[in-house]
């Protein structure tokens, strides 16, 4: 992709001058919480005819602990009572990850608890069209009846692998082995997980380091962070830590401070906030990397020493049969130059080298990726592509850097000892093809899955179970999943909340809320050491509803056999304690904080640690009553049987996606096998970091505008509502009414003939979204930029109907190798309504 030299100086003067417009005419409202914003003229109104507020009545105080699980943060916090009712929510002092701090939607949760208009307050059937939100009660008996007589159908019939579910938590938590766990006892392969940008981690970490822990980052004790995308202060990974870091970050000017750098092409909070922003053209992010490696390398500027001792595919090298490969220097010194990426990227290549070089001399440089708050997929040549900054700086399990681990140490359940049955429909291919040849890395792809349901003949899905998860509405397809589930004979949700997928459900098998119930998360993303939240019910369940845990256990047992006896637990809560048991056989762990310096002050100085309780009974109880278990140490500066890659080093060349491409190769008797998996590149740049432009068949010229969808801290972008309180945080440039605003640099507008409040529609070849404009210095040229969490059609008044739904015209490709949806690439016009 180039650019003349004009398109090129447009981009560098938004990059530069606008930027210094925006931060003297457009600061306001950039703080790092938006919890102050507009609370103050007519939140009284608001709230005051609101049944479902949380109202103290007149009674004893008092206050529970727990985990919020909002989001895959796991932040502790306090919940306040009045008798039996819950009237707020904190943040809590006594907890390692958010000391005090809480999230704006974490604040609300309360309005999620209480609210009886976004909650199934029991089990229900539906009779109305799917869609339509129709349901009548049915008690449990004959619910679990109803779905435990099908799947045992499925199995008699010898087709069990036409069960699948789609499920939204967080992929190394209990309930996800569990959902797993019962698919495969049934005998389906077809567990598929919403994506998220841990799914892109994993698969970066896997191939670079070998490991199949989370990724880690030591940022509190960084000195420079370059941040690809990710919204520090909008949510990603636990949003109070990271609140709490951009304070460390800014504390004490006089020892200097942390440089923070955001590369995204809007201006985000954090961008507004970093000490310097730069805007690249999305999806070249990968290239911007590229090429400050090119300078790096070129200047002499990288560890040579990890390199050379602990590094694979760096240099050219000589293969065991005598091939010559190219290296990861040779590549981009060769085609990832500062002039050269400037034309990909549209960033000065002044800017490019001059970043380089200040990233290379920081003490503990820090490289991150993942857009917005992670709840969506990245590129995973972007990610391998930054992660590859972190290993030449050679700031690799160093204070300050990038952390290698292993998984928790969480005990497994009993290997599972699957029937004829579910023995010949485990045989079965994947609907989603996830682990196949083709994408080899992959765990689950929901895309394909779509792909498969909306395939003529015979539906491949009789049954589908959502868990946690709102596919209708969050998928960036296009409305491709929705359009499926109408293929689908039979769909059970187990939501406590109305939304978009539950309303085309046959079954609802409402979930508790979180503040009713016990549920783990372990490892929140980014977090650099071991954790593991357990949170507690901290009130009764005001509904008739059932913690979903507890409801796969009945339900394995009422299918029986061998379905039944790889779930010998008593409820959800005895295999939580199994798992855990992991945890105490490892040692060196603790289940209290208070009083303490923080844990990311003294990772290094605290080995060994000196555990906290004496026996698992002990642990166990402490754990319920803290709600996590931690290890506050780490083994810096140890390489030796760190990486567990095939060569045992950190891979730049990735002789795991060489050998994949063989081995589709020789499936397919085809030398084509690298086009098979979507990767362009030839020869050896294909089994290293590099740029891919995603191709298209796009008209750009009918479509010459790219939409891309952003996230606020102050707007639930995943399957949860809303609470409603947040509404009035949303400036009226953001949503007003009930039109949510597209943002558009006023250059990009004025090619357009549109003012400020111009109402207007935005097309994609996948459909029209009816909009009004913003204009905003902070938007790039040539780009709209549109909220994610509006648009809903479900749930109550004050979220249905408010504003629109990008991804209902985003036009999903797919990323090379990993086959996830390329969300950042939409094509558009715009036009004066």
């Amino acid at each position: 992709m180039e650019f003349s030299i004009k398109d090129l100086m447009k981009r560098v003067e938004f990059n530069r001058r606008n930027f210094i417009k925006l931060m003297v005419g457009g600061a306001v409202g950039t703080t790092l919480t938006p919890l102050p914003w507009k609370l103050t003229d007519d939140i009284a109104i608001f709230t005051q005819t609101l049944p479902w507020l949380p109202v103290p009545p007149v009674g004893e105080f008092s206050h529970a602990n727990t985990v919020c699980q909002l989001c895959p943060g796991g932040c502790g916090i306090e919940v306040r009572k009045v008798d039996d009712r819950a009237v707020k929510i904190e943040g809590r002092t006594d907890y390692p990850i958010n000391p005090g701090g809480i999230c704006p939607l974490g604040a609300g949760g309360l309005q999620l608890l209480y609210n009886e208009n976004v909650r199934f307050t029991g089990p229900m059937k539906r009779f109305g069209p799917r869609g339509s939100g129709q349901f009548k009660n049915i008690s449990w008996d004959e619910a679990l009846q109803e779905l435990s007589d099908r799947l045992k159908d499925l199995r008699q019939r010898g087709i069990p692998e036409a069960l699948v579910a789609v499920d939204g938590h967080p992929m190394r938590s209990s309930m996800a082995l569990l959902i797993r766990r019962l698919l495969e006892a049934i005998g389906s392969p077809n567990y598929v997980s919403m994506p998220t940008a841990e799914d892109t981690y994993a698969m970066a970490n896997k191939l670079m380091v070998g490991s199949e822990g989370p990724m880690a980052y030591d940022l509190e004790n960084a000195d420079f962070i370059l941040s690809f995308g990710a919204g520090l202060i909008e949510g990603w990974g636990s949003p109070s830590r990271m609140i709490n870091a951009w304070g460390v970050w800014r504390e004490d000017p006089l020892k200097g401070k942390t440089k923070i750098v955001q590369i995204e092409s809007r201006a985000s909070n954090t961008a507004s906030k970093a000490d310097q922003w730069i805007a690249p053209i999305p999806g070249t992010e990968a290239a911007l990397a590229l090429g400050i490696a090119h300078v790096m390398i070129k200047e002499g500027l990288y560890d040579t020493k990890f390199v050379k001792d602990h590094a694979f595919g760096f240099e050219d090298w000589t293969a065991a049969n005598g091939k010559d490969h190219m290296g990861f220097k040779n590549l981009v010194l060769q085609k990832y130059s500062p002039v050269d990426v400037a034309r990909i990227t549209g960033v000065d290549y002044e800017e490019i080298a001059s970043l380089a070089r200040g990233f290379a001399k920081a003490k503990s440089p820090i490289a991150l990726c993942g857009k917005g708050k992670g709840n969506l997929n990245g590129s995973l040549f972007e990610f391998m592509a930054v992660q590859g900054l972190n290993a030449l700086v050679g700031n690799i399990n160093k204070p300050g850097g990038v952390l290698v681990y292993k998984p928790l140490p969480l005990r497994p359940w009993p290997d599972l000892k699957p029937d004829a049955v579910a023995r010949k429909g485990l045989e079965e291919g994947r609907l989603d093809q996830a682990g196949s040849a083709y994408y080899p890395f992959s765990q689950s792809l929901i895309d394909n899955l779509a792909h498969a349901m909306l395939e003529r003949g015979k539906p491949p899905v009789d049954t589908l179970l959502v868990f946690s998860a709102n596919p209708a509405y969050c998928l960036p397809d296009g409305g491709r999943f929705r359009r499926a589930m109408k293929n689908v004979p039979y769909i059970v949700s187990f939501s406590p909340y109305k939304d978009e997928t539950s309303f085309m459900a046959d079954l609802v098998l409402p979930d508790h809320t979180y503040l009713e119930k016990m549920d783990d998360i372990a490892w929140p993303t980014g977090l650099q050491y071991p954790f593991y939240a357990l949170s507690q019910p901290v009130m009764e369940p005001l509904y008739d509803t059932k913690q979903s845990g507890d409801l796969i256990i009945q339900l394995a047992k009422m299918v029986g056999g061998t379905v039944g006896s790889a779930f010998s637990w008593k409820n959800y809560e005895a295999s939580l304690k199994a798992r855990a048991e992991g945890l105490f056989e490892a040692g060196e762990g603790l289940t209290r904080w208070e009083d303490a310096p923080p844990v990311w002050k003294g990772l290094a100085s605290r080995s060994p640690v000196k555990s906290d309780y004496e026996s698992f009974d002990e642990m166990w109880k402490e754990m319920k009553s803290s709600g996590f278990w931690y290890r506050p140490t780490h083994s810096f500066g140890k390489w030796g049987t760190l990486f567990n890659t095939p060569t045992g080093r950190f891979e730049f060349f990735s002789s795991t996606i060489e050998l994949a491409v063989k081995d589709l190769a020789k499936k397919t008797e085809s030398e084509a096998a690298p086009e098979k998996m979507g990767i362009t590149a030839k020869g050896d740049e294909a089994f290293m970091p590099h740029y891919e432009a995603i191709p298209s068949v796009v008209d750009k010229e009918k479509y010459p505008l790219r939409m891309m969808p952003y996230e606020l801290i102050n707007l639930s972008s995943d399957w949860l509502p809303n609470p409603p309180y947040l509404k009035k945080t949303l400036f009226d440039h953001q949503l007003a009414k009930d039109e949510s605003f597209a943002e558009i640099n006023p250059k990009t507008a004025a090619e357009h003939n549109l003012k400020q409040g111009d109402r207007a529609i935005i097309q994609s070849p996948k459909g029209e979204l009816k909009v009004r404009v913003n204009l905003f210095n902070g938007a790039m040229p040539g780009a709209v930029y549109l909220p994610l969490g509006l648009g809903h059609t479900a749930y109550d008044d004050y979220q249905r109907g408010q504003g629109v739904n990008p991804n209902e015209i985003m036009d999903g490709r797919k990323d090379p190798v990993s086959g996830q949806t390329v969300w950042w690439d939409t094509h558009v016009r715009i036009m004066k309504v």
